[in-house]
């Protein structure tokens, strides 16, 4: 698995806020002599602000438009361990674009979730109450999760040593 095969990322990321997603593809990438690259922060790059600024500024369409720019380049990316964002499957034309790569599902439950996105974070769609948020945003993407990954690794109580060991091993 170290070696490109020339058609995009090494691994691809998917899974909610508190999968531990940034974590693990970090690990993975060191593991695999590879680089790391994050969608969301691609568009903060682009945007010149985080994230939560353009959901106040420009609205959520506007920052779905970015993040879909910054998929289309990543998945170019044949030296890389992408992480996506959360919501990044929610686009037809993204799941569309996943087919055929070493896509993997960081699968989490709420509660896991919840301890580690923690309350004062700056994800604008977990304001209010962060655990009904990410019980509905869990319910709502899971099919679409499922529908892109490969490979689906359980997070909870576990190390991102051992989750990225765990992926490693599964992809060959």
């Amino acid at each position: 698995m170290s070696a490109s095969t020339g058609s995009g990322p090494v691994v691809v990321l998917v899974g909610p806020p508190g999968s531990g997603k940034s974590t693990i593809a970090k690990l993975l990438a060191a593991k695999l002599g590879k680089t790391h690259r994050d969608t969301d922060t691609d568009v903060e790059t682009e945007a010149g602000k985080p994230i939560s600024d353009i959901f106040v500024d420009s609205g959520e369409a506007a920052f779905r438009e970015l993040e879909r720019a910054a998929i289309v380049a990543a998945l170019t990316d044949d030296d890389a361990v992408l992480s996506l964002g959360g919501g990044a499957v929610l686009d037809a034309d993204t799941r569309a674009d996943l087919a055929g790569h070493n896509v993997v599902f960081l699968n989490v439950t709420v509660g896991e979730a919840a301890k580690r996105v923690g309350l004062g974070v700056a994800r604008p769609l977990l304001l209010g109450n962060v655990r009904t948020q990410l019980r509905n945003l869990l319910e709502a993407r899971r099919p679409y999760y499922e529908e892109v990954a490969k490979l689906t690794v359980d997070t909870d109580n576990r190390t991102p040593t051992e989750i990225a060991d765990e992926i490693l091993e599964q992809l060959g």
